[in-house]
């Protein structure tokens, strides 16, 4: 029922829209009988939009009856896997309500976090998703070339979240999560010893929200095409640039209004390979393994990578190079240029990545604005697109950093 009501509320509005602009086009005023028509139209949405209130309203209050919240079936990842980037943008630029899944999709969201978009929300796993971007509409509309064969361009690696982060999402207020401090101490006394008393300590790790955001234009006729790869061309060019602020600010961070990520993060271990051998990687293994840290892997640049891959263990014939088939150590070793240099030095970093916590407070949230006067002259449209976020390390001592690798 409520997706009749929202059909209906579009077909309104297109037809309200037609009516203006044929006197607009015809530089007149509107007649009485279109005055009378759009008036009409009006007060039908007016009502239309008080039906699919109460609709909502009822279904939401069945759901909450039900004791089955959309968290807990699949319908949610459903409606999450059929939201349309294009729809959202289309929507935002012909100046109508979403409907279908889109729509859904937004108020559903809403619902749980009690926060309204500023557009609409749109899942975060857009940012997961493999980019292909171009920057002219007129090299990918669908004419005689191969749209499913464009040309992607190379990106930086986004590695971060496929390593393991922990990711706490639906949050509303700031987060304060208990952590351990120190310890009971034992130790042995003679017969009617005393023992010395000591007391656990506690302390926390703070979460608070943090916002990145990407400004674009984008051209009617990019918008209004309907190809799948269009579609799929729109989402990755408005997640990448979220998502490589994001990936940025997890691995260094610590920027003007940035979240704090591991590089600078108070209370890393640290290391030295200034002179880069099997003892300096073995010292930072045992750094981890002191620390009762289980280390799953290292992360380090293409510079710095190289020369893993080109360094050998010892002088010994035969021996093995430092990195061999992406692993060091028995452990995987990921290059990314994401990863920056330590003013000329590269950098890198041994640890366990689920002890990096990123909490999420709001989805991806695209809003659409036709009317900013420079793109309205062009007859394109301004999108924008957000999230608010932030970073913690559960354990700092799980990461040993070395950033005094010569690359050059």
């Amino acid at each position: 029922m409520i997706h009749e009501l929202k059909e209906q509320r579009a077909l309104a509005v297109t037809e309200m829209r037609g009516i203006v602009e044929k006197a607009q086009a015809e530089k007149r005023n509107l007649s009485a009988d279109e005055t009378a028509r759009f008036e009409g139209l009006k007060s039908k949405i007016t009502e239309l939009e008080a039906n699919e209130s109460r609709a909502s309203f009822l279904a939401d209050a069945e759901r909450r009856m039900s004791g089955t919240p959309v968290d807990g079936d699949k319908s949610f990842n459903a409606l999450e896997s059929n939201v349309s980037l294009m729809s959202v943008i289309r929507a935002g630029m012909e100046g109508r309500a979403l409907s279908g899944a889109e729509a859904e999709y937004s108020k559903e969201v809403e619902r749980r976090t009690g926060r309204k978009a500023g557009g609409a929300f749109v899942p975060l796993s857009a940012l997961e998703k493999r980019v292909n971007t171009t920057s002219t509409a007129g090299q990918i509309v669908p004419v005689d070339h191969r749209a499913d064969q464009f040309i992607e361009p190379f990106r930086n690696k986004l590695l971060m979240r496929a390593m393991g982060v922990r990711v706490l999402s639906g949050l509303q207020g700031d987060v304060s999560i208990p952590a351990y401090g120190t310890g009971v101490s034992s130790g042995w006394v003679a017969e009617n010893g005393a023992l010395t008393a000591s007391d656990q300590t506690f302390g926390s790790k703070t979460l608070s929200p943090k916002h990145v955001g990407a400004l674009s234009e984008m051209s009617r006729q990019l918008i209004q095409q309907s190809s799948p790869d269009i579609e799929q061309l729109l989402r990755d060019d408005m997640a990448f640039a979220l998502a490589a602020a994001l990936d940025s600010a997890l691995i260094k961070g610590g920027g003007t209004n940035e979240p704090t990520g591991i590089i600078p993060t108070v209370g890393i271990q640290t290391s030295s390979l200034a002179t880069l051998d099997w003892a300096g990687i073995a010292s930072m293994l045992e750094k981890s393994e002191l620390a009762n840290s289980t280390a799953g892997a290292w992360l380090t640049s293409p510079g710095v990578m190289k020369k893993l891959r080109v360094t050998l263990k010892s002088a010994t014939a035969g021996a093995a190079y430092l990195s061999e088939n992406g692993r060091m150590a028995d452990l995987p070793v990921h290059s990314t240029k994401q990863v920056p240099l330590a003013t000329t030095n590269g950098q890198l970093i041994l640890g366990d990545f689920s002890q990096v916590l990123l909490g999420i407070w709001s989805e991806l949230d695209i809003l659409v604005n036709p009317f900013d006067s420079t793109a309205y002259a062009r007859g394109g449209v301004l999108v924008r697109a957000m999230a608010t976020c932030d970073i913690a390390l559960r354990h700092p001592e799980a990461f040993v950093l070395a950033n005094d690798i010569v690359v050059s």
